[in-house]
């Protein structure tokens, strides 16, 4: 690393409440990657006639552990438990119940209290909150990670070749962008989601076309004030090619700015997927989706514990973000550093 760069990280560190606020983002983050093993309706292990599985990683069927059906073991069924234990033992997760499970053993009608067995108590449908917090946060997060990275290196490819050739071509893609950047955007994604139903991917894609121009305009302008500096014009005379003067000389000094915006970029990513759901123009429902609590919560003001759950968390995730960022727009600020 540069010292430039590592006095960068030290600016970082002195920002405590940004050095936390990545640490809690990070530990979420890291917790909800093994969401498999920590709420799921299979057990982590099974000790059956002296052998060891895994149920949480294979699937098997009903008759493998006693059962009359060729179908997906259903560890919950009594004839499948008392079996398994006559034979041996299993260990269920934390939380026995997975984001798509619904809880047919509730005592009272869906949407259901917090108790002991739901922590968080269950949604309309009678599945767990807690899970589907767990699941949720992985995906909004891994979401907004390759949504973030993919449209800010198309921005970013764009706005460097608009302030490094100028004339015509940053005329032409400057009006391009501007033609762009009016189009509705929301009947747009009306009309996408009338056709087919969006998955992971496609969603992506649809939003990606929507945000590559967040970090256009800062690249570009980065661009337009360098390629007249001294030791690009030198490069030029030495034969250096454009792309390498390009992506090798000037695009490191453009990140610069372009970096502080990026925990601010995967905050609106979040907002965008959650929106999206809430209105029923993004995920499926077999998804387990954030924007979908937030429905729950205003469609069942009578449960109040959804509403309160997806708020706190919402709120928690986007304010750990822009925390981040203002301590990484902190440390590249030229005027802070020391």
């Amino acid at each position: 690393m540069t010292p430039i760069f590592v006095r960068k990280i030290n600016a970082f560190k002195h920002n405590k409440r940004a050095v936390v606020a990545f640490f809690l983002f990070a530990t979420v983050f890291f917790i909800s990657l093994f969401a498999e093993l920590i709420a799921n309706d299979r057990p982590l292990i099974v000790y059956y006639k002296n052998k060891l599985y895994f149920p949480v990683i294979k699937e098997y069927s009903d008759d493998f552990f006693g059962g009359d059906f060729p179908t997906p073991a259903d560890y919950k069924d009594p004839l499948i438990v008392q079996n398994i234990n006559d034979n041996g033992w299993m260990l269920m997760p934390i939380v026995p119940f997975s984001y798509n499970t619904v809880d047919y053993e509730i005592e009272a009608p869906a949407p259901t209290k917090p108790d002991k067995i739901h922590w968080l108590g269950t949604d309309d449908e009678g599945r767990d909150i807690l899970a589907r917090v767990l699941y949720g946060i992985r995906l909004s997060v891994i979401f907004s990670f390759v949504l973030t990275f993919f449209s800010s290196f198309v921005g970013i490819v764009i706005g460097a070749i608009q302030g490094y050739f100028g004339g015509k071509i940053d005329i032409i893609l400057q009006r391009f962008i501007e033609i762009w950047d009016s189009l509705p955007q929301l009947f747009i994604l009306i009309i996408i989601a009338s056709v087919f139903l969006p998955d992971f991917w496609t969603l992506l894609i649809i939003l990606m076309l929507f945000s590559w121009t967040s970090l256009t305009s800062m690249v570009r302008a980065e661009f337009l004030r360098t390629r007249n500096f001294e030791y690009v014009k030198a490069a030029k005379a030495l034969g250096v090619s454009n792309f390498r003067i390009m992506f090798k000389h000037i695009l490191p000094n453009a990140l610069i700015t372009s970096i502080t915006f990026i925990p601010f970029i995967l905050s609106d990513s979040i907002v965008a997927l959650t929106s999206l759901d809430f209105l029923g123009l993004g995920l499926s429902g077999d998804y387990p989706s954030l924007g979908d609590l937030v429905r729950q919560g205003k469609d069942n003001l009578q449960a109040p514990w959804i509403g309160i759950t997806i708020f706190i968390v919402l709120s928690s995730l986007l304010s750990l973000l822009v925390f981040i960022g203002e301590g990484v727009r902190d440390a590249f600020d030229t005027r802070k550093s020391k």
